[in-house]
């Protein structure tokens, strides 16, 4: 649909409908022939009850009627915090409610923006200076009023549930009803949006809901580790997990077989995407939701935690014309961050960038990026195939899972494009050997692998709790640190003591550390010769390589990171 660019705010929605095309006279005619029989809806949601025009044509119309932007609070998170600044009552009175706070701005949805009473009533009973107001359908507004306020803690919502759930395999169908049904209410809504409002804020990369004998464990992945956080009663575990399933359009009624889903929810002005995975266990289904932060953006190449040199090399390696480039490390290492990182650094104007993965985590102008569909036989493979076909300059394949996709991304290099890839392994000389392990021919590896790039992730010392001390002579010794010498010999190293802000961990924040092969004549003659990963890795440190451990202590020295966090990540 096409808008006039000047919104139509003198006039009646009626008549813009129908300039709009998408209602006739007539139609326009039998509305309000309805509104004088009793009905009292408005004309556009008696349009949309009617099957006239769609809830999305209507909106559409109504952000310029009244200047602002739609939004859709199915898909809102909203903090408490934010909840608290404007009663239950004013709410239901305007038909309204905060949705996000930023400084001095107080973000409203409302069912009319142009209410000025109400936010002008609003202005004059908070202490929030400016109040931007959004549209959304009068029905989402009251059913958000309805899930936020009164929320409670996590126990008065538990009390108000009073509802077992208990699975019999001869009512299986019954009882899959049910619990839909029970998934529903505002309760078990309001007990899920507590969990990810509190994930969100925890900076939580994963949340864990694991059923046992004692009920359902809830667990936060706050850098790189796993905390516990609330043990939810066995008596709603079968709701939450449903709950959980239907956001993800997932089949509630399977729970003997894994599944997987997504879905996406706005907390305030960010975007967080949420990947949900579930297993059966002895206990019942465990669910995993990865949580993604879309408003953080990129992080830049500077910010990943290189090493100057390393930073350097990397920079003149990912600008070559044709070659692969392999990052490695365990899931959860960060190698999809450097290689985004990597891609905006090399996306220019002049070059056909197409990548390939599962899934797709960012989106990033003028890349051409597919998600694999395995149930379809698009697999990293098949689309690799396809891609070779489409005239790219430099090709980003997620995973390098099989022998098939490891043989087309080396022909795709030696026919002269650039190839970014991740493999699992250990450490960097470790990829090279998996290749060959993968049936890849030894001349065709050394031809077209340019470098390799091992990384972990080491958390951050807290900047709020940081102190320094003078660790014991046997620590110096044990990782043989021999330089940077301070104040009498001594050697002053760093870390946190704990508080409220990093929850009393000592850490708050990741970063990387590296290490970096560059394949030279004497790397790839041990490739040939099908040398072990050992002496491909001895041949580079003599080069001079800095291995993941190197990196994280020289983090430690600087006061980035801690001894004993390097040495559990790299040790």
């Amino acid at each position: 649909m096409e808008m006039p660019k000047k919104p139509f705010t003198n006039r009646r929605i009626g008549d813009i409908l129908i300039e709009q095309g998408l209602i006739t006279p007539q139609q326009l005619k039998e509305a309000l022939e309805l509104q004088k029989k009793g009905n009292k809806k408005r004309l556009g949601e008696i349009f949309v009850e009617t099957g006239v025009i769609t809830r999305e044509e209507l909106y559409e119309v109504l952000q310029y009627v009244y200047e602002t932007e739609y939004v859709d609070l199915s898909n809102y998170v909203i903090d408490p915090e934010v909840i608290s600044f404007i009663s239950k009552e004013t709410a239901l009175q305007f038909k309204l409610i905060p949705i996000s706070k930023n400084d001095d701005e107080l973000i409203i949805a409302m069912a009319n923006p142009l209410d000025i009473y109400a936010i002008d009533f609003i202005r004059d009973h908070t202490n929030v200076k400016k109040i931007k107001s959004l549209l959304a359908s009068e029905e989402d507004v009251l059913n958000a009023i309805t899930n936020y306020y009164e929320l409670g803690e996590y126990d008065d919502i538990i009390e108000k549930l009073g509802t077992e759930v208990v699975f019999k395999e001869e009512e299986e169908d019954e009882d899959s009803k049910k619990l839909e049904a029970i998934s529903r209410e505002a309760p078990i809504i309001q007990l899920v949006n507590m969990l990810i409002v509190q994930g969100v804020k925890d900076r939580a990369s994963d949340i864990h809901i694991e059923p046992n004998e004692k009920g359902l464990l809830v667990r936060f992945r706050i850098d790189g580790m796993l905390h516990d956080i609330k043990t939810l009663p066995n008596t709603i575990k079968s709701a939450i997990i449903s709950r959980i399933k239907i956001l993800a359009k997932m089949d509630i009624a399977e729970r003997r077989l894994p599944q997987d889903g997504r879905f996406q929810v706005k907390f305030g002005t960010r975007e967080v995407d949420l990947r949900v995975s579930t297993i059966p266990t002895v206990f019942g289904e465990k669910v995993v939701l990865r949580l993604l932060d879309k408003s953080k953006g990129l992080i830049k190449l500077e910010q990943l935690g290189f090493i100057p040199e390393q930073l350097e090399e990397f920079k003149s390696i990912i600008f070559k014309s044709y070659g692969i480039v392999l990052l490695t490390g365990p899931t959860g290492s960060g190698k999809t961050t450097t290689l985004y990182a990597a891609l905006n650094e090399v996306n220019y104007r002049d070059k056909n960038i197409i990548t390939v993965e599962d899934p797709v985590e960012y989106k990033l102008d003028r890349i051409n990026q597919i998600q694999i569909k395995p149930k379809i036989n698009l697999t990293f493979a098949n689309t690799l195939r396809s891609i070779l076909r489409q005239d790219p300059d430099i090709i980003m394949v997620g995973e390098i899972r099989d022998a098939e996709t490891a043989k087309i991304a080396v022909q795709a290099a030696l026919t002269g494009h650039l190839v970014f890839s991740t493999l699992h392994t250990n450490d960097a000389a470790s990829a090279l050997t998996r290749l060959i392990d993968m049936d890849v021919e030894t001349f065709l590896i050394s031809s077209s692998v340019i470098a390799v790039i091992a990384q972990r992730l080491v958390r951050v010392i807290c900047e709020k709790c940081k102190e320094e001390y003078i660790p014991g002579k046997d620590v110096l010794s044990g990782l043989n640190i021999k330089g940077n010498l301070k104040k009498g010999g001594k050697i002053k190293l760093y870390r946190g003591t704990g508080c409220s802000f990093c929850k009393n961990t000592g850490y708050y924040g990741r970063t990387s550390i590296y290490e970096l092969i560059v394949l030279d004549e004497e790397i790839r003659s041990l490739i040939i010769s099908k040398a072990s990963s050992s002496a491909i890795k001895d041949a580079a440190i003599k080069k001079g390589m800095k291995t993941l451990k190197d990196s994280g202590l020289e983090k430690a020295m600087q006061g980035i990171t801690t001894i004993e966090e390097m040495l559990r990540v790299a040790g």
